[in-house]
This record gives C-alpha cells, structure tokens and sequence, in this order.
C-alpha cells in the first residue's frame, strides 16, 4: 500500500489539490502496479510564515 505525502505551501485551491491528487495516484499505479484503491496521498500544507529559504521566511 503505498502512501505518498506532499508538503507545500497553503494557498491552492481545492480544485487544484484533487487534480494533484489524481494525478499522482495515477504515476504512483503506473509506475509501481498498486490498485487504485490502495494508493493513500496525504496533503500537508505550511503556513508561509513556517517556511524560510535562505534565513528569510517567505511571508516576509
């Protein structure tokens, strides 16, 4: 059963999310041969605020 996790920043729409979502869970059948169904996507999304590059927030 393969779970797949993909932090970004908040901000995208939830049409945007669904269509990542069904994206990657196609890649994931195609390229490993799970089922659909057993294919778990987790959504973490940060804060701008929690996210720094270069010792600089993004928010900043």
């Amino acid at each position: 059963m393969p779970i797949v996790t993909v932090q970004m920043l908040e901000g995208r729409t939830d049409e945007q999310k669904k269509a990542l979502v069904e994206e990657v869970t196609d890649a994931v059948t195609r390229t490993t041969g799970a089922r659909k169904e057993a294919v778990t996507i987790v959504i973490e999304e940060m804060a701008k605020s929690h996210y720094a590059v270069g010792g600089k927030r993004i928010s900043d």
